[in-house]
């Protein structure tokens, strides 16, 4: 029996690349235009699983899903790494000069921004998808529109490749992570990265003690980001991945982070893709 993966976007775009990626072709996509509509797809079991971006090299961590799987109570079982090359696609026969807007994914467009420096001419537009947007060109022949997508989607759709590889820095890189309602179902033997939150008190030292307790279980901190607490002036929790080598050393930090942490959650326990 298939998988249902949600993704954010449509068919073409860098969330059905990771889909294959990491599932196979052994799958059935379900498109889902926002991110909210995605995490309502699993909460409401429409799909089996979901696919969300959360970090890219060049423009920084996408800070709305880390809120998205904290809020609805998601766990995170896999991730994912895409190298994501942008391209600029329009109707054939069209040159760089005919366009007028690009219509992409914020996203995307920061990922872009230096290219269309040189084409001041050129009005840049935000939108929810990038490979919608390649769909609707091809669908409504719209004239004097380009959107910034994959190679895939400009076979897909039929779109001449105007320019490739537009994006800023060359090696462009998104983590996605894979996400469901339930709990991975690893052997802790399998299991060399975790996703963790935790909220401290405004005491000094309380997050580099927190810190030295993870170095001490020999955990490598691999990412730590910070996020307002809703409801709470000037408050944050901190959303921290580490990597280990035996898990034995995460379920030690764990019983001590628990105890020093105001409030703690293990969002997911997974494989470590960069391994």
């Amino acid at each position: 029996m298939k998988n249902i993966v949600a993704i954010q976007g449509i068919k073409g775009s860098f969330h059905h690349a990771v889909s294959q990626q990491y599932f196979g072709d052994n799958v059935s996509i379900n498109e889902c235009l926002t991110f909210d509509d995605l995490v309502n797809s699993i909460l409401t079991h429409k799909s089996d699983v979901a696919i969300m971006a959360i970090e890219n090299s060049i423009v920084g961590s996408i800070i709305p899903n880390y809120a998205l799987i904290d809020s609805h109570q998601l766990h995170i079982i896999g991730e994912c790494f895409l190298d994501v090359q942008h391209n600029l696609l329009a109707l054939k026969e069209q040159t760089i000069q005919d366009i007028k807007e690009v219509h992409s994914h914020p996203m995307a467009l920061l990922q872009c921004k230096e290219f269309f420096k040189q084409y001041p001419h050129i009005k840049l537009v935000e939108d929810k998808d990038t490979a919608d947007v390649a769909r609707r060109i091809c669908q409504n022949q719209l004239q004097g529109i380009a959107a910034i997508a994959s190679k895939t989607a400009a076979e897909i759709f039929d779109l001449a490749i105007l320019a490739k590889s537009i994006q800023t820095m060359k090696h462009n890189e998104t983590r996605f992570m894979v996400v469901k309602t339930s709990n991975s179902v690893l052997n802790p033997s399998d299991i060399n990265k975790a996703s963790i939150k935790f909220e401290l008190n405004h005491k000094r030292g309380s997050l580099a003690a927190m810190l030295n307790v993870m170095s001490d279980c020999k955990l490598n901190l691999t990412k730590i980001q910070s996020l307002p607490k809703l409801n709470t002036l000037w408050k944050y929790a901190f959303f921290v991945d580490v990597t280990f080598e035996k898990y034995e050393q995460f379920n030690k930090a764990k019983a001590i982070i628990e105890i020093m942490a105001e409030e703690f959650k293990v969002l997911g326990e997974y494989k470590n893709a960069r391994v």
